[in-house]
């Protein structure tokens, strides 16, 4: 029975389990955004909502915490400096998971883990609507052009 057992054990020893987390954690705060298996992805945003609350509280003890968890120093610096900052005033809730499908070697559930609000997803947002707004117009001049048809009812 697993009673009062908290986490997953993702089929690693303790010591194994810990370094993976703490990798996948670190490679989240620097890259903001990464691809994982979902069991993985799931343990990983407990340990990352942490340190986001560490680098919200921002004394020097949450400092120290993170630097510990962490496995480089430029991972503590964007998390005090960048992320925090962004997260000021959310409480929870910095990061999302979003199924990708199933991985061709072995069939496991892959995610990706990202954080909330980052600048890549809304420039990636931004490009997209420009991309549409520039077929609509592409779109409109064409049916414009054709003289047989008749012109589409404004609502």
């Amino acid at each position: 029975m697993r009673h009062r057992n908290y986490g997953r054990k993702l089929g690693r020893n303790t010591e194994h389990r810990r370094a993976l987390l703490r990798n996948l954690v670190t490679s989240l705060i620097l890259e903001e955004r990464i691809e994982t298996t979902l069991p993985k992805a799931k343990e990983a945003r407990v340990a990352a909502e942490r340190m986001i609350t560490l680098g919200k509280r921002g004394d020097l003890h949450a400092r120290r915490l993170a630097a510990s968890y962490a496995l480089s120093a430029p991972a503590v610096q964007k998390l005090f400096g960048d992320i925090a900052k962004r997260y000021e005033s959310r409480n929870g809730g910095y990061t999302r998971i979003v199924r990708t499908g199933w991985r061709s070697g072995d069939g496991a559930d892959t995610a990706v883990l990202e954080l909330v609000g980052n600048k890549i997803l809304q420039q990636r947002a931004e490009l997209r609507a420009k991309r549409t707004e520039r077929r609509k117009k592409a779109a409109e001049e064409a049916a414009a052009q054709q003289p047989g048809l008749p012109p589409e009812p404004e609502e």
